[in-house]
């Protein structure tokens, strides 16, 4: 029997939404904070630091973050200087 309101008319059936991912994170891979900071050589609370500041790009999943894999690899070519 369908669900009522207080007007005691009939509301309509709820309908799932049917999640759709936009084509932009096709083949992208995120890593963990444990993740970036092994690739990195430094602490967690490195990365947490540099997400927090907006040096690295992140998106939260529940409670932890997640960074995409090309951010790392972007953020250590625009750090890495030449020597000499």
């Amino acid at each position: 029997m369908p669900a009522r309101d207080s007007d005691d008319q009939p509301k309509p059936p709820v309908r799932p939404v049917e999640p759709t991912l936009d084509a932009s994170f096709d083949g992208v891979k995120f890593l963990t904070v444990a993740e970036v900071a092994a690739v990195m050589r430094v602490s967690k609370m490195t990365v947490y630091r540099m997400v927090h500041a907006g040096e690295l790009p992140a998106g939260r999943f529940g409670r932890s973050f997640r960074v995409p894999e090309q951010a790392v690899h972007d953020y250590l070519r625009a750090a890495f200087t030449e020597a000499g």
